[in-house]
């Protein structure tokens, strides 16, 4: 067997003829592939095997590309030419997860054994609820969940069935179920979604570089004046994403707001600001109506900056709020008939966690 990776412009004859396919065989193999197999979207870094006969010629017998992780292509080199998948074998596993943070929570996840996926899987499920950069030594993490596993390698998280976090002294359950209804997943023992109006932050930060208050010294004008504001330190071009569903009201250049958009939600009762931004996020222009995490923008440096940042900001009927104290309006609740099996799937998942 010999062993490859695609080069860089590779073609599939190129590659072919490499491990010792006859070129005058090149195009009888590649309209075998019919719909199997695409020759011309062979893609560069992609893993390949060779098998030949065990004689002195050492003649070329299957060739294996390997789409995926999970699915390969095998060519079969000798005789009748033929194409074909194969796909390995994936199997579901149920874990219970127990991490208790003193770092962060994927690397306190990583390190206690578990997949990077599930600690994304925990972010997704709590991203209404927790601030991930607000989290503390001792905050606590459970959940009860299948994973993907192939040859004893993790691919992923299949369905998180139960999740529990306990932060900054207060529990926080999420139930999975799904009503049929396409909507939300992840509720509350009292049938109130895990989702909500608006999401605890608009972008991956690095840290909150300065907060809400009302007397400020400001960097630039050296001035006490109100910040109204909590700006978020992050790399120029890190995405920026609008917290709830809303209309934009406006998007271009506002002097010492730098490059701002601004975003009306729940028919007007909020307002969301984002400034400073070094460009603007696909289609975003006044009138377009956005959803929850969509990107509106990006980080920059735009107006009376002093270094890459999101100024960000929020109005609750005209009047500026905390925004990391935002009371977060709640999505539609479950119906009331699916109550009681979400009460029954609480105590069971919950009997299984103590």
């Amino acid at each position: 067997m010999r062993s490859g990776s695609v080069g860089n412009g590779e073609l599939f004859g190129t590659l072919l003829r490499k491990v010792g396919f006859p070129a005058s065989r090149n195009l009888d193999l590649q309209e075998a592939c019919g719909d199997t197999f695409n020759p011309a979207r062979i893609i560069s870094g992609t893993r390949y095997d060779a098998y030949y006969t065990a004689d002195s010629l050492s003649t070329l017998q299957y060739f294996v590309y390997h789409d995926s992780r999970l699915v390969s292509t095998v060519f079969q080199c000798f005789d009748s030419l033929a194409v074909w998948k194969v796909e390995k074998a994936v199997e579901k596993r149920r874990r219970v997860a127990d991490v208790t943070i003193n770092s962060s929570l994927i690397g306190d996840m990583l390190s206690a054994g578990y997949s990077s996926s599930a600690a994304y899987k925990l972010a997704d499920i709590f991203a209404w609820t927790v601030d991930f950069f607000g989290l503390q030594k001792g905050d606590r993490f459970r959940m009860i969940y299948d994973e993907m596993v192939c040859e004893d390698e993790v691919m992923g998280v299949d369905t998180v069935f139960f999740a529990l976090c306990d932060h900054d002294g207060k529990e926080f359950p999420a139930i999975m179920y799904d009503q049929g209804d396409g909507g939300n997943l992840y509720w509350n023992p009292e049938g109130q979604s895990m989702k909500k109006a608006f999401l605890k932050a608009p972008l991956n930060f690095t840290r909150i570089s300065s907060g809400y208050t009302t007397h400020r010294l400001h960097p630039v004008t050296r001035k006490v004046q109100p910040h109204l504001a909590v700006d978020y330190a992050a790399p120029t071009g890190t995405p920026v994403w609008s917290i709830g569903d809303g209309v934009v009201i406006s998007a271009g250049y506002s002097g010492a707001s730098g490059n701002m958009v601004k975003i009306r939600h729940n028919n007007g009762e909020y307002q969301t600001a984002y400034l400073h931004l070094s460009k603007y996020g696909p289609g975003i222009k006044a009138g377009v109506r956005v959803r929850q995490g969509q990107v509106i923008g990006y980080v920059g440096s735009t107006g009376r900056s002093t270094g890459p940042h999101l100024d960000f900001r929020v109005w609750k009927n005209g009047t500026p709020v905390n925004p990391l104290k935002l009371d977060s309006p709640p999505d539609t609740p479950i119906n009331p008939e699916n109550l009681p099996v979400l009460d029954s799937l609480y105590r069971y998942y919950r009997a299984q966690l103590d």
